[in-house]
């Protein structure tokens, strides 16, 4: 089911965006393309950021889906929200680098957050954000997240995650209430 809202398409990602979201996720995060946003991670991760096997997987998990988001047929961002119980996970999320900084992140979080609550009824909304991404985590802090301090250590040495460039990096979990 697609809902549209201030120009933009929401609905669930389907097999054939595969290689689009693929190119969206890395283009935000990776490479220099990245750097055209501010989400880059460039500086701290070298490699990929996801692969299609990763976003496959996403879309065809029952208790995930990858909420995609399309402006004039064109998918500009898209996050992955997943069915835990109480709770959903907020992660995947992406936005095209030239479009970062006009407000379409804020509008895509708060769809993400109310198709979470009224699809699954859940009570929070958590998301794990590596600890020293400071500007990421304080814009998070500003749509209501709060740092928990709860840490899980990065994947080195698994290269579908990237090739770390620093050796302190660690996931943060941020909750936020969805009531």
């Amino acid at each position: 089911m697609a809902t549209t809202t201030t120009g933009l398409t929401f609905r669930d990602a389907a097999d054939a965006d595969v290689d689009e979201l693929v190119a969206l996720i890395e283009s935000a995060y990776r490479g220099e393309s990245s750097r055209a946003g501010w989400t880059t991670e460039a500086d701290i991760l070298q490699g990929q950021r996801t692969d299609p096997e990763g976003v496959r997987e996403v879309i065809t998990s029952p208790d995930s889906r990858l909420l995609t988001v399309e402006r004039d047929g064109r998918i500009v961002a898209c996050c992955q929200l997943e069915h835990r119980g109480q709770y959903a996970y907020f992660g995947m999320f992406a936005v095209s680098p030239a479009l970062q900084g006009a407000g379409l992140g804020k509008t895509v979080i708060a769809e993400a957050e109310r198709q979470a609550r009224e699809t699954w009824g859940v009570t929070e909304m958590h998301m794990t954000v590596i600890s020293v991404r400071e500007e990421l985590i304080a814009w998070y802090e500003r749509r209501g997240y709060r740092r928990t301090g709860r840490m899980t250590p990065f994947p080195y040495g698994d290269e579908r995650f990237g090739v770390p460039q620093r050796a302190d990096l660690r996931f943060e979990l941020l909750v936020k209430p969805l009531v």
